[in-house]
């Protein structure tokens, strides 16, 4: 399902654990390279993802020459963030159309994150539904702008306090758009015990309405930190990705790759199965039990026919194949049609 379709139609009390979106958050992973850039999503394709994100900036737009970093400096050693932006700004409108055309002949969904007004406008024509950064929760006008496209939004909301989140979603509940909530901590890695998967549980309180989902920079062998935010209700579910974890700087240290990729979906797939439903029914696998591990009102004594029955005449023992139990008051003061032997399941027929 398209991510679009997916945030319109969703309903949070009808949620009944949907396989999650799986997005591969490539970001600028390819450092300008066309060729990098296809075979990205051609193994985001291959490892099961349903989209692939980019992101769209140009230095300049982005930070000022005075932007210290907020990453871990020994994988990625830049110092500041103008200077690590340049260095993987090249692709521009034409670039992602190629991407876009690509994607579609893969069958993928296409996707990347705008930073500033212009990249948004050239974007709009090329995907359904627009990433807010985390980093622009706060940029109340260049959420405005997103508005204007009137698309689905995905908003991540790593290191931000509750407050803010909340007006931001008022202002897109005011233009009346849809949008998905991702939990997100704006740690590059985050380590296992900031991952803080609790607080999907405080926005699902907060925010009963939307739906849910979750950003990771978690290291990939931490699958397990992708499977608990399904289960807390993430059902779109973003996670950098590259095509070589082994490569130096920028998101490759903490990315998953393909092979990562199908270990996620396969494990959350299991997730989704030990689950099951939300509804609460007797499963056809319950039947025997049903009839056989129930009880039914059985005679404690031997009762002539004549006897007025009370409760004193009456236990209750498997299975469930005479009169139940819940209806013990109305067949207290009835009369005996017939003689009932002692631990006979008794039946309605029995009585008058």
């Amino acid at each position: 399902m398209a991510i679009k379709e997916f945030i319109n139609t969703y309903q949070p009390e009808k949620d009944n654990n949907p396989f999650p979106i799986i997005i591969a958050e490539a970001g600028v992973n390819h450092e300008g390279s066309m060729e990098i850039a296809k075979r990205m999503i051609d193994e985001a394709c291959e490892g099961g993802a349903q989209a692939i994100k980019f992101q769209t900036y140009k230095a300049e737009k982005l930070a000022s020459k005075d932007s210290p970093y907020y990453w871990d400096i020994r994988k990625e050693s830049t110092r500041s963030q103008y200077e690590l932006f340049k260095k993987y700004d090249k692709f521009w409108k034409t670039e992602y159309e190629e991407l876009k055309n690509h994607c579609d002949a893969a069958g993928i969904e296409f996707l990347s994150t705008p930073f500033d007004v212009e990249s948004l406008h050239f974007l709009n024509d090329l995907m359904d539904v627009v990433k807010i950064s985390s980093s622009d929760l706060n940029n109340i006008p260049f959420v405005r702008e997103i508005l204007k496209y009137e698309k689905p939004i995905l908003l991540s909301t790593g290191a931000s306090y509750l407050w803010e989140i909340q007006r931001t979603v008022e202002i897109i509940d005011k233009a009346d758009i849809k949008y998905c909530l991702l939990h997100c901590i704006l740690n590059y890695p985050t380590e296992i015990k900031n991952a803080n998967l609790g607080m999907i549980n405080t926005l699902k309180r907060h925010f009963p309405n939307s739906m849910l989902g979750y950003s990771d920079h978690t290291q990939p062998e931490n699958i397990n930190v992708i499977t608990t935010s399904y289960i807390l209700g993430a059902r779109i579910i973003e996670k950098h990705f590259t095509h070589d974890k082994t490569l130096p700087g920028n998101d490759h240290y903490h990315a998953m790759d393909k092979h990562d990729l199908k270990k996620i979906i396969q494990e959350v797939n299991i997730i989704r199965h030990i689950l099951g439903s939300n509804d609460k029914y007797p499963l056809k696998s319950e039947s025997a039990s049903r009839k056989n591990a129930r009880r039914s009102l059985v005679a404690a004594t031997d009762i002539l026919a004549g006897d007025v029955i009370t409760y004193e005449d009456i236990t209750w023992k498997r299975p469930a194949k005479g009169i139940n139990p819940e209806n013990i008051d109305t067949l207290i003061g009835k009369k005996a049609m017939v003689n009932i032997p002692e631990d006979t399941i008794l039946q309605w027929n029995m009585f008058e």
